[in-house]
């Protein structure tokens, strides 16, 4: 049985992985109903789509906020993309966060014939015309890569945020001045505090208040056998191969060296980019994410799941979430009527 009210203290759960069938991330989702996780997040997928999964997994009982961390901008057109969000929310019956990213250049000329000149317009374009969609407005949009006239039609849902994946101060620029909420990967404290979020700052001073953020934390329990310097590989190896990942990580101090595997891990696990420990030392150490601004952290167990499979990956969070309970503020209480 799901959880009637999600805890917006606790941390939410990750999915990482493009899953073959719906029933790989159905542990995930069990544990966000029966824990009080904040939401599940998937990943972009070219395997099984991830809102079709997330809808599967409604219709299997799993009915739990969501969110996508990211969907790729070239895949679907604006309007597509605020109907699949508001889909989602519908069939949920839950709030939604449907956040986007740009991809790779080459990926984008794959799709559309040539990278986007600017990314920042690009993302600009698009996730503010998403934005108006879901909030019932029509759009009169002529930009260099989406063209938009028209709204969708009415239909009442749970909210849904519009999110945009963000390493850089450029794109958290454009986020602050569009977003909802700024979704980061891999993104050690001390950048978060330092150099996004008065980036995020700078682009919504036109707004009433910044975007939310929303990070993804790779974790990891210490248990007999495992090495934290292989699972912290595992867990960012295929990140640290894309350049603007590498580019954001040296930006933040941490010292991505291919030829050092051993010094990469250890600053890895120094700059408290992958979090190992016992379930209340991580749970502590997530402290430094939320005062550095973060407001809802995404349990990412790459390292775990993709050495060890999904149930001890899904057993890691378990108690990370437990011990996150047992040591954040209780929740307001209702006042008595």
């Amino acid at each position: 049985m799901t959880a009637p009210h999600p805890d917006p203290r606790l941390p939410a759960v990750l999915y990482p992985l493009q899953p073959d069938h719906p029933e790989l991330v159905a542990p995930f989702a069990a544990l966000a109903g029966r824990s009080g996780a904040r939401r599940l997040w998937l990943c972009q997928s070219f395997k099984a789509e991830p809102h079709q999964v997330l809808a599967h997994l409604a219709g299997m009982g799993h009915a739990v906020p969501v969110g996508t961390s990211v969907t790729l901008l070239p895949l679907r057109h604006p309007y597509e993309a605020a109907l699949q969000a508001r889909s989602l929310a519908l069939v949920t019956g839950r709030p939604v966060v449907a956040g986007f990213g740009i991809g790779n250049p080459g990926f984008v000329a794959g799709l559309t014939g040539s990278p986007y000149a600017s990314p920042r317009t690009a993302v600009r374009d698009y996730l503010s015309t998403v934005r108006a969609l879901l909030d019932g407005r029509t759009v009169a949009l002529e930009g260099p890569y989406h063209r938009m006239h028209g709204g969708l039609m009415p239909l009442d849902h749970e909210p849904v945020e519009v999110g945009a994946g963000v390493l850089r101060p450029g794109m958290a620029r454009t986020a602050g001045e569009v977003a909802d909420v700024a979704i980061t990967w891999m993104t050690p404290p001390s950048y978060l505090a330092d150099t996004l979020r008065p980036a995020l700052e700078e682009g919504a001073r036109e707004r009433p208040a910044a975007p939310r953020i929303a990070t993804a934390v790779h974790v990891a329990l210490t248990r007999p056998g495992r090495d934290p310097r292989r699972l912290a590989l595992a867990a960012a190896g295929e990140h640290l191969k894309a350049p603007h990942y590498a580019d954001m990580l040296r930006r933040a101090g941490v010292g991505v060296d291919p030829h050092d595997p051993a010094g990469t891990a250890r600053a890895l696990l120094e700059r408290q980019v992958v979090l190992t420990g016992s379930a209340q030392e991580v749970a502590e150490a997530l402290e430094a994410y939320r005062r550095a601004g973060v407001d809802e952290i995404m349990l990412n167990p790459s390292g775990v799941l993709l050495t060890e499979g999904v149930h001890a990956a899904v057993a890691d969070l378990e108690e990370i979430l437990a011990a996150c309970d047992r040591i954040l503020p209780p929740p307001p209480q209702e006042p008595a009527l």
